[in-house]
Formats: C-alpha cells, sequence, structure tokens
C-alpha cells in the first residue's frame, strides 16, 4: 500500500508543479489537500484568493479538501496550535507524510521538519533546490495557467499583478525578483493545466493595496504566510481579486 500524505496547497503555481510530480511518480496516496485560510476574510492565507475559488480547485482536481482557519494575524502559538491539531486529526486517518512546493529556502524547510517530526510526520519537497528557472519553464511548457494575485511591493510594482505567468512576464521582472517567487516577491492563482479536470472559470475583479499592521505582542508574526515578518509589516501588497464565474 501507498504512504497516506497530505498535500499543503497555496492555490499557487508551485503547488501545482509540485502535486503535478507527485501524481506522476505515484508514490503516495494523496489523502487531501491542506490550506490555510484567513478565518476573518475567508482568503487563502497571503494569496488573498476567494474560498469559493480554492473550492474550485478542489473540485477540479478530484481531492479532498482540508481548510484550517487562522486568525488574521496569529501568533507563533496559535498558528501552531491550529496546525496540530488538524494534523493529529489526519494522523489518526492513517496520514503519515506531508508535501510541500518549497524550492529553496532553507530556514523554512528546517521549521516545517522540526514541527512535524514532533508529531511523527516526514517532509517531503518534490521540487527542492531544482533551479527556478527550469521550473517555471517546465510548468509553462506542461501546459498549466497561473495568474498573479499578490505583488509585494517591496520588489514589484501594481503593473505586474493581475497578469497570466508567460515568457512575456518571466522577461519583464527585474533582476532581483525570482522567476518563481520564492522569496515573496510575488503569489499566484493557477487555474488550468494537466492535473485539473476542467478549467476554474473567473473575472478579475478590483486591484487593491493592503499593507499589515503589526501585531502588539512581541512574539506575533502572520506565520500563515511564507513571507518573511519584515516584508509583511515593512511594505506593502497589491492584490487582484478574482470573482468566482
Amino acid at each position: 500500500m501507498k504512504p497516506k500524505a497530505i498535500f499543503n496547497w497555496s492555490s499557487g503555481k508551485d503547488s501545482a508543479l509540485a502535486l503535478y510530480k507527485v501524481i506522476q511518480n505515484s508514490e503516495f496516496e494523496i489523502s487531501c489537500l491542506l490550506t490555510s485560510v484567513n478565518q476573518e476574510f475567508q482568503r487563502i492565507s497571503m494569496h488573498g484568493v476567494r474560498v469559493e475559488l480554492l473550492k474550485k480547485q478542489a473540485e477540479s482536481l478530484g481531492i479532498p479538501l482540508e481548510i484550517m482557519q487562522i486568525p488574521e494575524t496569529p501568533t507563533m502559538e496559535a498558528y501552531e496550535n491550529v496546525m496540530n491539531e488538524t494534523l493529529m486529526k489526519l494522523k489518526d486517518q492513517g496520514v503519515t507524510h506531508s508535501i510541500f512546493g518549497d524550492i529553496l529556502l532553507e530556514d523554512l524547510r528546517k521549521y516545517r521538519e522540526d514541527q512535524l517530526s514532533k508529531i511523527g510526520f516526514k517532509t517531503v519537497f518534490p521540487l527542492w533546490q531544482i533551479p527556478t528557472i527550469n521550473l517555471i519553464q517546465e510548468f509553462i511548457s506542461l501546459g498549466f495557467k497561473t495568474i498573479v494575485v499578490c505583488v509585494n511591493e517591496r520588489f514589484l510594482d501594481k503593473s505586474f499583478v493581475g497578469r497570466i505567468i508567460n515568457q512575456d512576464f518571466i522577461n519583464d521582472l527585474p533582476d532581483n525578483v525570482d522567476v518563481c517567487g520564492e522569496n515573496g516577491e510575488f503569489h499566484t492563482f493557477t487555474f488550468d493545466g494537466p492535473i485539473f479536470s476542467k478549467p476554474i472559470s473567473f473575472n478579475i475583479g478590483d486591484i487593491v493595496y493592503r499593507k499589515y499592521e503589526q501585531p502588539t505582542q512581541e512574539d506575533s508574526s502572520n506565520s500563515a504566510c511564507e513571507t518573511s515578518s519584515l516584508d509583511v509589516f515593512n511594505f506593502g501588497f497589491w492584490y487582484c481579486d478574482l470573482l468566482p464565474k
């Protein structure tokens, strides 16, 4: 029997490509997609994508969806409590592995490994240390389609949000921006590709600017996202709202 795994699904391109590789290798039984959602706004953490579109992705992928409801600006303790409670429930269902789409960030990988080892989970990183230029070219050549839903103003201006990732987008990126946005430069929503039974339909809504307020507690951070606290609290973000059809 294949080991059971959860797939940590962000809704974006790295998740989609990592899931594609896992499915191709046929090494694991994917029990569910696991996604953290902003409890107040019902949008995917940091990506800002509506839960309705997340659910349409899961339906098209044919994989059950497990949503973790995360407070707006959780402390590390609050975030880890929600995560551990969710993972223990899944562990009782026979899940032994947790799969991520991370590529290069050593500290983030170590954090995941340390936290999950405490409850007996093994971690899997299908994209680990593959050059990001190779990954984005493979993603496009496979026929995946993804739209930029969030950009960090530290790296990119408003003009990049709402764009489809293609060769023109890659060519327009500044030299200091990773082509996969691995350092939190941008986030995406993947709406079509070889792992989807049908495309996810949406209209492009408003483009809005948002800056996060730093919590008063010293140990607080927006730990539900994969962006450094410096970026979260010192820089703003441009979001493109996607409206389900």
